[in-house]
């Protein structure tokens, strides 16, 4: 239960505790960060997403400006994130422009899109501080029959190519939990990204597109791979609490170590 007493001032009531806190502003999708999508459609038709079946607009960069411009200065980071309206080096040329008319917010800025193998060294040169790029699935396997079209390698060398160029703790990659990947796996590649010094963010799957038939993996097997995760990352000197943007900065959606466990 959570009590509002005026002034932003709460008590959040569970299982017998009570614990004091203030209602943060929220900045655009998160708190303290403008974290929004350039390109609300996609050419690709991957199995879990729905952004090609609903298909969005693509925002301007005066859209988008005015957008960071109405939460600045109460907003830490900014996270960019896009579909791929025709190809993904226009997309990528396309983020690029949008990242050099934010820079003179001065504040970090990260960018999660999908790559080619240059695109770190490209987004390096932009003055981007941070990078995402998505395996999605646990095996090459998997990703061929939920992402067809796309190429897992690609982003894969495009990950290990960022790291040296963003630093450990600033180079992440989302993988769906829940696409039929075993847990052995999914252990598997989170050693592979965490021993190639790439945070992994593990994002549960909610069921939708093709997929709106799947169940989402239980509570219990969400803890379980946290847990793993944690363990790995500890080994390889990893740490998401020092992420500057994006989802590892954020944590609304997925369990963190070194913030919520």
């Amino acid at each position: 239960e959570l009590c509002h007493f005026g002034d932003g001032k709460v008590v959040l009531r569970f299982e017998g505790e009570e614990y004091c806190g203030v209602l943060e502003k929220p900045g655009l999708h998160c708190p303290r960060q403008a974290y929004l999508t350039i390109t609300g459609s996609c050419i690709f038709q991957c199995r879990y997403c729905t952004v090609w079946k609903n298909p969005g607009p693509r925002r301007s960069i005066e859209e988008i400006d005015a957008m960071v411009a109405s939460v600045y200065p109460d907003i830490d980071a900014i996270s960019l994130t896009s579909g791929i309206m025709t190809d993904i080096h226009e997309e990528e040329t396309y983020t690029i422009e949008v990242v050099r008319r934010l820079l003179k917010y001065h504040l970090p800025i990260g960018v999660s899109i999908y790559p080619d193998p240059h695109t770190p060294f490209r987004l390096k040169d932009a003055r981007v501080s941070e990078v995402k790029f998505n395996l999605e699935t646990a095996t090459d396997e998997l990703f061929s029959v939920m992402c067809p079209g796309l190429c897992r390698e690609d982003a894969l060398v495009a990950l290990r190519a960022a790291v040296p160029l963003f630093g450990r703790n600033h180079v992440f990659s989302n993988i769906i939990l829940g696409l039929g990947e075993t847990d052995e796996e999914m252990t598997a590649c989170i050693e592979q990204l965490c021993q190639d010094g790439i945070i992994p963010v593990i994002r549960p799957l909610t069921p939708g597109g093709d997929l709106h038939d799947f169940q989402p993996p239980q509570p219990s097997r969400i803890l379980a791979i946290a847990r793993i995760q944690r363990s790995i990352l500890q080994k390889y000197g990893l740490d998401p609490s020092q992420a500057l943007t994006m989802c590892p900065a954020c944590t609304g959606c997925d369990l963190i170590f070194g913030r919520d466990l």
